[in-house]
């Protein structure tokens, strides 16, 4: 493997109007040290890969970010807890909040939607993991409280995820969210597949709950990880596949 692949990840980065001392990309399968199911740059240690090739994207992940840095790992419980603070011991918690240029947020998906979130001022950031158990459980309202800065101070970049398109849910899912907002229903169209399924818009989803706090300044949404091989897909890949990396930080 040449030094060229492995010192040169090939990121995503975010379109939006952030303040340039706020940092962020997510990474791609595209280049890097792991093989075969896991090809070629996966992060997750708990996935099965090869835990020599996952220990290489992490340490170039150090490299991107600056090495003095660390990134806070997450134990994603597809819950509503936000992460605070530091802690090397990989906490439990689906999103995380960065005040200070101590550490570097970041949150693993394969599907699930990225949110990255900061204030206008560049004075704090955040990410979020939300697949559609977070999205109902209020993951990104708890961010937006988090943050602490009124809701019109915040901008939102949605990340890649899998899109309506291929994101076929039973019944149970669209009662989740519509049973709480009614408005959710325009978030979901019939299967044209199986009678009673829906096709769920995650992104639509995202938005309907950011503007009903008052986040207007939200960008991004337009990927799909289920179509796109630049992306791991848990759908697509019958659950045996990597992960995207979403890190964010102040600069």
């Amino acid at each position: 493997m040449s030094d060229a692949i492995e010192l040169h990840p090939t990121l995503l980065t975010p379109d939006w109007s952030a303040p340039a001392n706020v940092r962020a990309f997510v990474t791609t399968r595209e280049t890097g040290p792991s093989q075969g199911d896991f090809a070629a740059f996966n992060p997750a240690q708990h996935v099965g890969d090869n835990p020599a090739h996952v220990t290489l994207c992490r340490r170039l992940l150090h490299k991107v970010i600056g090495d003095e840095r660390p990134l806070l790992w997450l134990n994603q419980t597809h819950g509503a807890r936000i992460q605070q603070r530091y802690e090397a011991d990989c906490p439990e918690a689906d999103a995380a909040v960065a005040t200070t240029r101590d550490y570097a947020c970041v949150v693993l998906t394969a599907d699930c939607l990225p949110v990255f979130f900061c204030d206008r001022n560049g004075t704090r950031v955040a990410v979020a993991h939300a697949g559609w158990r977070g999205l109902a459980g209020g993951v990104l309202e708890a961010t937006v409280a988090a943050l602490g800065v009124a809701p019109e101070d915040i901008l939102v970049w949605l990340g890649p995820a899998i899109s309506n398109a291929q994101f076929e849910v039973g019944p149970e899912v669209h009662d989740a969210f519509v049973a709480v907002h009614p408005d959710a229903e325009e978030a979901f169209d019939h299967s044209p597949y199986r009678l009673g399924h829906y096709m769920a818009d995650l992104y639509r989803l995202a938005r309907l709950r950011l503007e009903a706090l008052g986040v207007t300044q939200i960008s991004g949404g337009h990927f799909c990880t289920a179509c796109e091989p630049r992306f791991y897909s848990h759908r697509c890949d019958e659950g045996i596949t990597g992960r995207m990396a979403s890190v964010i930080w102040l600069g």
